[in-house]
């Protein structure tokens, strides 16, 4: 049996599935060309990542077609209830990334608390000739230690988030309409566990108390922070979107920034992607990332092994 992995697997993903006696192909085909290529090689399953579409096109015109699977956790390219209709398997990792989001939301937010994505654009340019300047705007840092980090969807990544948060002595507040509560349990190098128990609360009161604010929620019809979540903010609140572009309105985002009511903010997602608004790229205020999120040689080699042991139990 062949498998696709028309937007890449790590090595370890490939190594399980040959192992198995599957064929691994990693050709990157062009959109347009995916039924013919498919249907030519007898594709039995098919892997993506957020590059390639999975739509009905594909499902009704494959019929070699078994799994699709997506690595990552949103599945949001791919038409799901549809394919399940046909048959068809979808599978997708929701832990394997969870971890590598959560540091590039950290990232993202010391580097904001300490003007980082700021001084590494200025240092270079003015360094030798306005030290002291830049010291200056630069030397009015805030730390994270004592503030409280809001986190809107306490689903896996949302949980990893908090954990983090917790372990830098930051107090975390959380909504999620299907979550009432979660236990989280923070490991340490030694074998030690601290157990945190959080009950979440409404957003308009998450948003409230939010020094800090992380998004960890599906792509949905309706923004999730627009207008009205900004109204109900902290003023000089910090943002973070590692989630799925089109859950903030941008335009709403920006109008926040030159109000003074979102003091900065951190986009590794967008309305338009691959071609982010020019406003957003050239904004100060903006910690910017390609959806980097799960792009780390650890969580693709756990997304690569997870899709490789649910293609073997179900085919096998």
């Amino acid at each position: 049996m062949k498998v696709l992995a028309n937007d890449g697997i790590a090595q370890s993903g490939v190594t399980e599935l040959e192992s198995a006696g599957f064929e691994v192909i990693l050709t990157t085909v062009a959109q347009n060309q995916l039924v013919d290529y498919i249907n030519k090689n007898e594709i039995t399953v098919l892997l993506v990542r957020s590059a390639t579409k999975v739509r009905t096109d594909i499902i009704d015109g494959c019929p070699t077609l078994k799994i699709i699977g997506r690595g990552g956790v949103g599945m949001d390219n791919i038409d799901v209830d549809y394919a399940r209709s046909k048959g068809i398997k979808v599978i997708n990792t929701p832990a394997a990334s969870s971890h590598s989001v959560a540091e590039l939301v950290f990232a993202h937010m010391y580097g904001m608390a300490r003007f980082l994505h700021n001084a590494n654009r200025e240092m270079p340019l003015e360094g030798d000739s306005n030290f002291k300047g830049l010291k200056k705007a630069f030397g009015k840092g805030v730390e994270l230690k004592g503030k409280t980090l809001g986190v809107i969807g306490i689903g896996r990544i949302g949980q990893a988030t908090a954990k983090i948060a917790l372990g830098a002595g930051m107090k975390v507040v959380a909504y999620d309409p299907y979550i009432k509560n979660v236990n989280l349990e923070l490991d340490f190098f030694d074998g030690q566990t601290v157990e945190f128990d959080i009950d979440t609360i409404s957003k308009e009161n998450v948003l409230k108390q939010a020094d800090f604010l992380t998004l960890h929620v599906p792509a949905q019809e309706e923004y999730v922070i627009d207008k009205t979540e900004f109204d109900q903010m902290k003023d000089g609140v910090i943002i973070v979107n590692a989630a799925r572009g089109g859950v903030i309105n941008e335009v709403a985002l920006i109008n926040a920034i030159e109000s003074g009511k979102v003091s900065q903010a951190a986009l590794d997602v967008f309305e338009k992607e691959p071609t982010p608004e020019i406003q957003l790229l050239m904004n100060p205020n903006l910690s910017l990332s390609p959806h980097i999120g799960a792009a780390t040689s650890e969580a693709q080699d756990r997304i690569g092994s997870e899709l490789a042991g649910q293609i073997i139990s179900i085919l096998n």
